[in-house]
């Protein structure tokens, strides 16, 4: 589903439509979508279709994300290859603290607790995109390294 906060839109098989308009209570609440909207989707799909160089690196940025955090023993949640990529901590003063530090590290990240997501399921949220350059990504590690070890969150 693609718009936001204009209206939105689904795109996808044709089965798959008539699913959704069948099923989908928000679709009785649907809104027409601005011209500018429509058309800067318009153009991100025609790009997508001819360059898959940004999706290619995030991907790429993801899973070398994802695999690096997973081997120095955070937990990470969520499907793998979504560049959402959930650092699983369980108690809200502790993600809260851990954001505070990666923040002063200059990695901002923000501590998700209750009631944003479920008691004991507190995290860090990070979202990993195409821009990150490869020094990047693994000054986000390091500095995740070096808070969950004094944390106590990895050995």
């Amino acid at each position: 589903a693609l718009g936001g906060a204009t209206g939105g839109y689904t795109t996808g098989p044709a089965q798959l439509i008539s699913l959704l308009r069948n099923k989908s209570r928000p679709y009785l609440f649907s809104n027409t979508l601005a011209p500018c909207v429509v058309g800067a989707s318009l153009v991100v799909f025609d790009r997508l279709s001819k360059d898959t160089s940004l999706r290619d690196k995030l991907e790429a940025n993801t899973t070398y994300f994802r695999e690096a955090m997973s081997g120095y023993g955070f937990e990470i949640s969520g499907d793998p290859a979504c560049p959402i990529v959930p650092v699983m901590l369980g108690d809200a003063r502790l993600a809260a603290e851990f954001a505070d530090e990666m923040l002063e590290r200059g990695i901002y990240v923000i501590g998700f607790s209750y009631p944003v997501v479920p008691k004991g399921k507190a995290r860090i949220r990070t979202q990993i995109s195409a821009a990150h350059s490869q020094e990047q990504l693994q000054h986000a590690v390091q500095s995740f390294v070096e808070v969950g070890r004094a944390k106590g969150v990895i050995s």
